[in-house]
């Protein structure tokens, strides 16, 4: 009389299917032949322990098996699976296939997540008594925040990174040009290794902190700089901060707010392509308005329509 299924794998008829994938897993893990120094006892329970999970696994052969009991062997299609093993199990049963289920040669999925090779990683060796290769540390996420200067002529700071249990300081390299949201790798300063394998790396996003001055367009800085109502009117130099320091630039004679002068290879110090400064001029009326300036206003004249390009 053949075996009953359900006994095999130890669960009751009830059981559900994530019950029948976790009686078998362990299993599988219990009699595989490379665990059991291949023992024709453990090859044997392995054949029965798969042949039950075949059947109970698959919705369609599980319902014939409650109906048939003993007699579904005698309706089973034979036909050997393409990943079928010189045991008569199919690998992809036992280590791949999304949920544990069967699946096809060349998939992997849930259940074991990484087939064959990785279920036997987690007993200490490989498929055939060869020694898992040592594997590389877990890499490790982190951020840290800059000055807006940082970002643009580059420079460093230091980041906390939590390793095996403790926050360590850790120096990172700015280099210049550097854009909010962007990462660094930081290699080596990741986790260590589980057998002997090279650290995992450190991955660092940067965010620049805003300036209250100026601000970054690609490789263009921008600033706004304020001017009197006179250096608007008649023109002059102005003194603006730049990377390189404080540089005089000529205000032209008519300048209305918002128009913007160039400053070539002043802005973002990136050597393949250097930006430009982009100065907007910003005139500013001052608080306390005297009569000198009350008059100016009342004697000035124009036939010009300021707001003649204005339309909804």
């Amino acid at each position: 009389m053949a075996d009953d299924y359900y006994d095999t794998l130890g669960i009751a008829r009830s059981a559900s299917d994530d019950e029948i994938q976790k009686a078998y897993r362990a299993l599988a893990r219990k009699y595989h032949p490379d665990m059991n120094d291949n023992s024709e006892k453990a090859k044997e329970k392995f054949q029965q322990v798969q042949q039950a999970y075949d059947v109970l696994n698959d919705k369609d052969k599980r319902q014939m098996y409650d109906q048939l009991g003993p007699d579904f062997q005698r309706y089973q299609q034979g036909g050997g699976s393409p990943n079928q093993s010189p045991y008569g199990f199919d690998l992809n049963d036992i280590f791949g296939g999304a949920g544990g289920g069967r699946g096809s040669a060349g998939q992997s999925g849930g259940g074991f997540g990484g087939g064959f090779e990785d279920i036997l990683r987690q007993f200490g060796g490989q498929a055939g008594g060869r020694a898992a290769p040592p594997s590389k540390g877990r890499d490790l996420q982190a951020e840290i925040t800059i000055a807006f200067q940082t970002s643009i002529v580059g420079g460093s700071a230091n980041v906390t990174l939590s390793r095996e249990g403790k926050r360590e300081s850790v120096e990172v390299k700015i280099p210049a040009g550097m854009e909010s949201g962007k990462k660094l790798r930081l290699k080596g300063q990741g986790g260590r290794s589980p057998n002997g394998g090279p650290r995992g790396d450190a991955f660092v996003k940067v965010v620049v902190a805003p300036h209250p001055c100026y601000s970054r367009k690609r490789n263009n800085l921008e600033v706004r700089v304020p001017i009197s109502i006179a250096e608007a009117i008649l023109g002059g130099k102005i003194d603006v901060p730049t990377l390189n320091g404080e540089i005089s630039v000529t205000v032209p004679a008519g300048s209305s707010s918002g128009r913007k002068l160039r400053l070539k290879g002043l802005g973002v110090p990136i050597a393949a392509n250097p930006g430009d400064l982009l100065v907007e001029l910003q005139i500013t009326i001052p608080n306390q308005i005297d009569e000198a300036l009350k008059q100016l206003a009342l004697g000035y004249h124009s036939d010009e329509n300021l707001r003649s390009e204005i339309r909804w």
